[in-house]
């Protein structure tokens, strides 16, 4: 090889690629200095919105989707006559309804006194979330005119249409095909801006995961920079864990409850104790996704909402569950455990009695959880003292997050010796809950202990995630362990026959249930409770041998009668009456059976 022409070659390409590069600095020069690149009369920069990821139901029923839609714009570098813009002016009020001559004509005017170029309008929309039915007129139209237009007939008769600069493109809106179906559980995304973040539930809390990665690109109307609109993958989806059916099924029931009750509103909650799962959540009042400007009216307060989880409230006797839980697990008492109810006790400055102001007599543990006894439970937090009373009610996790997977989760802290509000009477108070407040949330997330063998279990709503075609199953997780599996076994078959004793309205034929009334009076601030408006709770699990569902009532200021044994109790049984059929489980003499058969 000739060396000189080796060298002479690599010097001439070594200068080819400093003139190149030379040039490729100047132009970025020129871009940074002019702009002139950047933003041009025929070039405009799309924000490209990938599709808004579903929402399922746990059989795979979609609960939140996606429609069709249309944007109307003016392109007005393509406008190029007066006619031509007054034909896109009254083509658009024949087909559309609507008169956008004064949104054209002010663009224009805008872009008559504007010298920049710069800075002058390009792209005009006109309107967006136009119907397809819209559309598809429009585009039939404008067929059947230039169809009129060949026929000689009737040529004569229409003006030539120039339309140019009009133009519509599709894009995505939200759309819940179930309307108001566990609408407080969902939440829901605004139409009115493809940009509006989600609010409330499932859309908000996993808004980044559904709305996908928004890209910008760079469009331009002259065919020869054009590029291609790239696919964008849409966001993820989500498998719920609740059902449409039961869902649908518990919604009934509780706006029969809060009907026939005189409540003010209700929260039913249904969840599957041993992986957390929720199967049914349902909130009175709900709303019509599909409408939500003109439903939001029916959610005045913060976090009203999603009552389940937004409403703090003072539970009362379905509360004891959780003092006796712990009482027994510290070894404080155990059931056979005695005390003489006298009708009333003192625990600092307050003087606590029990419901109906009797005094029960000699009572064990059992009596004092059939009878409800608010003396036997203050005497029973007095026994096991003030630090480990309020330790175990932090196990159970009481004043904290249940860390449901829900946006708008509201905690109401507890209050602890030593804080600003408390008192020794607390200590009477709380054991029975009052003086206290929880969420329906909160309350099943620590019940949920007892149920399921001590041990507490993460409640979520999402059962999977799907994203690239991938399917991510959650899986449950332990949140806390506040009691033994014995204590939870114990308390649960105390609870049962509780139920049975007091031939309850919460018990169910075939099915051996455990759990616990409530009826928590109302405090108005700066008054105390002087009025006889109540909450009516109740929380009960089952089958009591081997829990697989648990279930918890809330009526807010029933009417009817104020007592959770009255009111809330049935509520429960109607819901297991449904439970049982969805999640297959037999009637108990069956289901030992079978057990015995394995």
């Amino acid at each position: 090889m000739n060396h000189d022409n080796f060298f002479i070659r690599v010097r001439v390409i070594q200068v080819v690629i400093a003139v190149i590069a030379a040039v490729i600095v100047a132009q970025m020069v020129r871009i940074m200095i002019t702009g002139s690149d950047l933003v041009s009369p025929d070039t405009r920069f799309e924000t490209i919105y990938p599709e808004r990821g579903k929402i399922y139901d746990r059989n795979g029923n979609v609960l939140a989707g996606n429609r069709v839609v249309y944007e109307i714009s003016v392109n007005l570098n393509s406008v190029n006559t007066n006619q031509n813009q007054d034909q896109i002016i009254q083509t658009l009020f024949n087909v559309v309804g609507k008169d956008y001559s004064e949104k054209i004509l002010s663009a224009q005017a805008y872009n008559a006194g504007q010298p920049d170029p710069d800075k002058r309008i390009y792209y005009l929309v006109l309107d967006d979330f136009i119907d397809p039915e819209k559309i598809n007129y429009l585009e039939g139209y404008l067929q059947e005119y230039a169809e009129k237009r060949q026929d000689k007939k009737t040529a004569r008769k229409l003006p030539a249409l120039n339309l140019n600069g009009l133009e519509w493109w599709p894009h995505l809106v939200r759309t819940y095909p179930e309307s108001s179906l566990a609408s407080n559980v969902i939440g829901f995304v605004a139409f009115n801006d493809r940009t509006s973040p989600a609010y409330y539930g499932i859309e908000e809390e996993y808004d980044d995961l559904l709305k996908g990665n928004v890209q910008t690109i760079e469009i331009s109307d002259d065919p020869n920079k054009m590029k291609e609109i790239p696919d964008i993958p849409p966001g993820g989806s989500l498998i719920l864990t609740i059902d449409r059916q039961l869902q649908k099924s518990v919604e009934n029931i509780l706006d029969n409850a809060v009907r026939s009750t005189g409540s003010q509103s209700g929260v039913i909650i249904v969840e599957d104790p041993r992986t957390g799962e929720i199967l049914a959540m349902a909130s009175n009042p709900r709303m019509d996704l599909n409408n939500y400007a003109d439903e939001l009216a029916k959610f005045p307060e913060m976090g009203s909402f999603n009552r389940a989880i937004g409403v703090p409230y003072e539970p009362g006797s379905v509360f004891k569950v959780i003092t006796m839980a712990s009482a027994l697990d510290s070894g404080t008492v155990t059931p056979s455990t005695t005390f003489n109810d006298t009708g009333s006790i003192t625990i600092g400055s307050t003087v606590i009695r029990n419901w109906n102001g009797g005094a029960w007599g000699l009572q064990d543990m059992q009596g004092c959880m059939q009878h409800s006894l608010n003396v036997c439970l203050s005497w029973i937090a007095q026994k096991m003292d003030v630090e480990l009373f309020y330790q175990s009610l932090t196990n159970f996790g009481i004043g904290k997050s249940s860390n449901i997977d829900l946006a708008g989760e509201i905690i109401y802290p507890l209050s602890y010796p030593g804080d600003t509000y408390w008192s020794l009477s607390n200590l009477g108070t709380n054991s029975f809950g009052q003086g206290l407040a929880t969420t329906p949330i909160q309350m099943i997330t620590a019940v949920s202990a007892v149920a399921n063998g001590g041990k507490i279990m993460t409640p979520h709503i999402v059962k999977a995630t799907i994203q690239d075609g991938v399917t991510y199953e959650y899986t449950p997780q332990v949140m806390l362990t506040p009691i033994s599996e014995e204590t939870a076994k114990t308390l649960t078959e105390m609870l049962a026959k509780s139920l049975e004793l007091e031939a309850s309205n919460a018990l169910v034929e075939d099915y051996n249930v455990a759990g616990k009334t409530g009826t928590g009076e109302i405090a108005i601030p700066g008054q105390g409770y002087v009025t006889e408006l109540t909450n009516a709770s109740f929380v009960g699990w089952g089958p009591a041998d081997d829990p697989q569902f648990l279930v918890y009532v809330w009526l807010e200021k029933p009417t009817s009668d104020r007592w959770g044994s009255i009111v809330a109790s049935p509520v429960f049984a109607d819901v297991v009456r449904q439970v049982v059929i969805y999640m297959n489980i037999p009637p108990d003499d069956i289901r030992m059976q079978l057990y015995a058969n394995e």
